[in-house]
């Protein structure tokens, strides 16, 4: 998605906001402070007409993940974009910082310039998020 989009989190085109919803907002380039953008969130409505997935995604003691995993899956295929809604906004955006691609000498992975801290990229420094097995 991110490659189709041409959304990023160094171009400040992808954004992940920790506010408990299922959401997705995408916008063009813009030069201004503002850019239009299309916003697809799950829509509570249309969940109703899948239950599996509407006990799932309501949080409802009713949902059994041991027992409900392939019903939530075939749900989830089923309903497709069917559960889906979207509206246009207008969100603020910044300005692509210009950098270059370094490598992390612990993992040997790419990273913007500008990420690095203490000569290590973030998943091998202060924001490790993972560990190998």
């Amino acid at each position: 998605l991110t490659v189709m989009a041409r959304c990023t989190t160094c171009n400040h085109r992808l954004k992940v906001v920790p506010i408990g919803k299922v959401a997705i907002t995408i916008n063009g380039t813009s030069d201004m402070e503002m850019a239009d953008a299309v916003r697809v969130y799950l829509d509570l409505e249309k969940v109703k007409n899948y239950p599996t997935l509407d006990r799932w995604y309501s949080n409802s003691p009713a949902f059994d993940k041991r027992t409900m995993g392939d019903k939530l899956r075939d749900d989830i295929f089923r309903a497709g974009r069917d559960v889906l809604s979207f509206e246009k906004v207008r969100i603020p955006v910044r300005a692509k910082k210009k950098w270059k691609s370094v490598t992390c000498p612990v993992c040997g992975e790419t990273v913007p310039d500008y990420l690095v801290v203490d000569g290590r990229c973030g998943a091998c420094g202060s924001m490790k998020y993972y560990e190998k097995i």
